[in-house]
């Protein structure tokens, strides 16, 4: 059985993903289940972050969002049987890459798919819909009349805080970063309230939410990267600035941030300090980090499956793509992180 591995201190001359023959043990654990996967989303590692939990190998495993069928339980197990519909996402430590055509994997990472939605559809946005519950409703408290920006909402993320925010009777305002974009999130209208183009250039974000808040700034603030500094590279120019992200907030307001080495100047925290706004950092990894927050963990990924199923979430269809290419499409992902791709077994 082969699966897709990321060879931890390749050269630039040697391939860094690579196909690895790997074995599963003869007897499963007391609560693991062996599941046959039927299609597998694959994420952009984050390296930084598994060295700083303490996870170094030499192969590290690459796709974790899986959606299959269960072969085979473990003694103990008692949410699931054979032939159960499962959808989950492998912890960090998980030894087996999600590309595998079986895995082994404990039952508490694991919750039942619904019978209508499709394995490719579900292990493709499971990982934006985690991060999108995780923002809106663990750090930002959304409530109905709440008022959120979203940046760059047309992508894979972006579009799950959207649809997942217009549920909970939120006002959304998002940023569009390409004509395309634009055009496709003004068909999101009147789901959307505002569309505030950022590409071409010198945006007006801060005075078109000002109106559309009545001069009062946004009550949250979801991000999906910063510009720290004004002269930082071409690839960054859609960013928003972050005293932008600070000035556009309304009193008592929280920005949601995906930066991982976000900076805050003096000036930036006195204005936040004079707003009484808060900011928090986005890690979805987190809940897996804890086994105090397991039951939640599990509470989220219900519900995301059972509003996609609803169509109450409604990500853009990937499509999937053979075995055979998921090492190119790998590179892709881990290059771009803003792109999706999906692997059907």
């Amino acid at each position: 059985m082969k699966g897709l591995y990321y060879r931890a201190g390749a050269t630039d001359a040697e391939p860094k993903f690579v196909i690895q023959d790997t074995t599963l043990p003869d007897v499963l654990g007391h609560h693991q289940v062996r599941i046959q996967v039927k299609a597998c989303g694959l994420s952009p590692l984050d390296l930084q972050l598994l060295r700083d939990v303490g996870i170094q190998r030499d192969l590290i495993p690459v796709g974790r969002e899986v959606a299959g069928v269960v072969l085979q339980v473990g003694p103990k197990v008692s949410f699931f049987q054979r032939d159960d519909d499962v959808v989950g996402v492998l912890p960090l430590d998980s030894p087996c890459s999600g590309l595998c055509e079986v895995v082994d994997i404990d039952e508490y990472y694991l919750v039942q798919k619904p019978e209508k939605l499709s394995p490719v559809c579900v292990a493709g946005a499971l990982r934006d819909g985690l991060r999108a519950y995780t923002a809106l409703h663990t750090h930002a408290h959304i409530a109905a009349g709440h008022t959120l920006l979203v940046m760059d909402g047309a992508s894979p993320f972006g579009l799950m805080c959207i649809q997942l925010a217009c549920y909970h009777g939120v006002k959304v305002l998002t940023t569009s970063h390409t004509p395309q974009t634009h055009t496709f999130l003004e068909q999101l209208r009147p789901s959307v309230a505002r569309v505030i183009p950022v590409h071409k250039g010198g945006s007006d974000l801060l005075s078109v939410v000002l109106e559309e808040t009545g001069g009062l700034g946004v009550d949250i603030v979801i991000d999906s990267g910063v510009c720290l500094h004004e002269e930082e590279e071409e690839m960054k120019k859609f960013l928003p600035h972050k005293h932008d992200i600070i000035s556009v907030l309304g009193v008592g307001g929280h920005w949601v941030t995906s930066h991982q080495d976000l900076q805050l100047d003096p000036p930036d925290c006195r204005l936040l300090h004079l707003k009484s706004a808060s900011v928090s950092f986005l890690n979805p990894e987190a809940w897996t980090s804890s086994s105090s927050q397991q039951g939640r963990y599990l509470h989220i990924l219900k519900d995301i499956v059972e509003k996609m199923s609803a169509g109450i979430l409604r990500p853009q269809p990937e499509e999937a793509l053979p075995l055979y290419e998921a090492t190119v499409a790998m590179e892709t992902v881990q290059r771009h992180p803003q792109k999706k791709a999906v692997v059907q077994l």
